[in-house]
């Protein structure tokens, strides 16, 4: 009995961990969604068969300034298939003070972002968000180390690419690779 009560108590303390474990199983980015900043969803599999770049963005960061660019990249590519979610944290500086819709409403008056933007989001370490475990099982030496990381999820919603934030969005190794995504289509 006593060792039979230890493999319970066990198995209780593993039970926290289960949604690390679980969301570097998925095989691809469609099986994780986010809270939209305004309410409601966004599921990745809605974009299946799309690029998809996800950015984790804070509104009071020195590199602020990439929103702008964000939304030219959206507006040069959307028509042609491309996807971009804004997805707001406070890890890095602590550069995120807002919340919900009063991040979207900041960054639409002061860039001009017109792409989704969801809920404010952990994007490092075991309380991160599912779609960020994953993305750091796929990738581990590509984590983000500040606001502004980029991940490009291929047609096949695999992760494709990870960029740095220091990049720029219109770098042209982004829209590289962001061009032979939408080619594959």
């Amino acid at each position: 009995m006593r060792l039979h009560r230890r493999q319970i108590l066990a198995l209780l303390a593993l039970a926290p961990a289960a949604p690390a474990f679980a969301a570097q199983g998925e095989s691809n980015a469609y099986a994780f969604s986010f809270d939209r900043a305004e309410g409601g969803r966004i599921p990745l599999s809605a974009y299946r068969g799309k690029p998809i770049l996800i950015v984790n963005t804070a509104t009071q960061c020195g590199l602020a300034g990439q929103f702008a660019g964000l939304e030219q990249l959206w507006e040069r590519y959307r028509e042609r298939g491309l996807v971009l979610i804004a997805v707001p944290s406070n890890d890095f500086g602590g550069q995120e003070p807002l919340d919900g819709a009063a991040i979207a409403e900041a960054v639409r008056q002061s860039h001009g972002a017109n792409y989704p933007i969801t809920q404010k989001n952990v994007v490092r370490g075991p309380d991160a968000h599912p779609f960020y475990r994953w993305a750091a099982n796929q990738r581990p030496s590509e984590l983000p180390s500040w606001n502004f990381h980029k991940y490009l999820i291929g047609r096949d919603g695999s992760l494709v690419g990870s960029f740095s934030s220091r990049m720029d969005p219109l770098s042209p190794e982004l829209i590289r690779a962001i061009g032979q995504e939408l080619e594959k289509g």
